[in-house]
């Protein structure tokens, strides 16, 4: 199998504008001595499931994607990247994950660690479908 190695580019809101958002909270000109909460997005069908990744692969051969579901990526421990496409047989862009962002429905992934263990926290939709892009090289 083929070996590709693609750079990661830092999560900011115009690299990651065509995936999803992230998930933070612009602290300008706001109270510097009271909690701050934010709803980031809102998915107003069925209920979430919340889920802990614990990333083990440090490479993948296949991206997935759910069609009917966003998803959250949040980092909890260690490092890894993203990997994310738009669509089916296009470019695959590689993100350092350090920051928590929500993907669109739809969006082709898949997660990688850089350290021994890479521990995710995941927020989708009670019941997602997947699709799965076979790549046909690894992705490190």
């Amino acid at each position: 199998m083929l070996k590709r190695k693609l750079r990661p580019k830092p999560i900011t809101r115009a690299h990651f504008k065509p995936y999803g958002w992230l998930i933070d909270y612009a602290r300008t000109s706001l109270p510097k001595s009271k909690n701050l909460f934010r709803i980031v997005i809102r998915e107003r069908k069925k209920g979430w499931r919340i889920a802990y990744l614990v990333v083990r692969d440090r490479k993948i051969n296949r991206l997935e994607q759910h069609p009917d579901s966003l998803e959250s990526f949040e980092p909890i421990a260690g490092r890894g990247l993203l990997y994310v496409a738009t669509k089916k047989n296009s470019v695959i862009k590689c993100f350092l994950l350090d920051k928590p962002v929500i993907l669109k429905k739809g969006i082709w992934h898949g997660v990688v660690t850089l350290s021994r263990e890479f521990d995710v926290k995941i927020v989708e939709n009670a019941t997602v479908k997947c699709a799965y892009w076979p790549l046909g090289v690894e992705l490190c």
